[in-house]
């Protein structure tokens, strides 16, 4: 058990934790398990002999469109503060396939993770193929839905203990995706993509069926805010954060009128009404 210092702070007890006071592997698994789900880069890279590599990363994102950059961090290992190939790679020729991972290519991608010999070919030992990029020396996965040709830009070593990592800071040349994910209208189809991700430990998450669900940008619009609710609602101990936000990311209150209209139209709500109309305290609680 890691432990920590526990504290109250309005009623809420919390564990606290100072970084430099436990283990690196107890800290890395306090973040990878709470910084969660992570998309996965997979990697694939080349030596200055020609040897390929494939290998997977889930600390990784994309932090610009215009220029498109990704970045991708292999960290020292923990236990022996050794380096990756794929590091040793890019700093020999600056060049990565970033390839996406999704359900039906996952167990594949953890098997190309085993720390094979210096040489060894993932994409033979994980069952992948190897597909010629247009741009660049490192081959794509075929079997991602979709691949990014990258260069390298720019290497940041983090620092030179074990659990370090070096940001590997790419800029994307070309991208090939499978029209198999496209909807009609060109967009990635998050239902067929089936993407995966990375949480603590043993443990993935899947993007897809049930998981998925849709939250509207307030990108035309400006919400009034939660603090312009009245107290009654604001305050509720029926409502959730949600529930709140939801309401809150509304233009404005509805007047009475409104009210009265949509009270009228809601048969559930004419029934409470009616259920509770001798009893205001229950009412508010229904």
């Amino acid at each position: 058990m890691i432990e920590g210092t526990l504290y109250m702070e309005k009623k809420t007890l919390y564990r606290t934790f100072n970084p430099k006071e436990i283990k690196t592997s107890e800290l890395q698994s306090l973040m990878q398990g709470s910084i969660a789900p992570r998309p996965i880069c997979f990697a694939s890279t080349i030596d200055k002999n020609g040897n390929v590599n494939l290998s997977p990363f889930s600390f990784f994102n994309m932090f610009s469109t215009k220029p498109p950059i990704l970045i991708f961090s292999p960290s020292r290992r923990v236990r022996d503060n050794t380096s990756k190939h794929t590091l040793a790679n890019v700093h020999e020729i600056p060049e990565v396939v970033i390839n996406m991972v999704n359900f039906d290519m996952v167990q594949q991608m953890s098997l190309s993770s085993c720390e094979y010999p210096k040489g060894t070919n993932e994409f033979v030992k994980a069952g992948f193929t190897e597909e010629k990029s247009l741009l660049i020396k490192p081959p794509r996965v075929k079997e991602s839905p979709v691949q990014f040709e990258c260069v390298v830009n720019q290497i940041i070593s983090l620092g030179d203990e074990g659990g370090a990592g070096n940001l590997i800071i790419c800029e994307v040349k070309l991208i090939h995706i499978n029209p198999d994910v496209m909807t009609a209208t060109g967009k990635i189809d998050q239902e067929k993509i089936d993407l995966v991700a990375r949480l603590g430990g043993d443990w993935y998450s899947r993007a897809n069926g049930d998981s998925l669900f849709e939250v509207p940008k307030p990108l035309t619009t400006l919400g009034m805010g939660v603090d312009q609710l009245p107290d009654e609602i604001r305050f509720s101990k029926i409502l959730t954060g949600n529930d709140l936000g939801m309401l809150g990311n509304t233009e404005q209150f509805p007047d009475a009128d409104s009210i009265e209209v949509f009270k009228r139209m809601n048969k559930e709500l004419q029934k409470i009404h009616i259920d509770f109309k001798d009893d205001e305290s229950a009412l508010k609680n229904a």
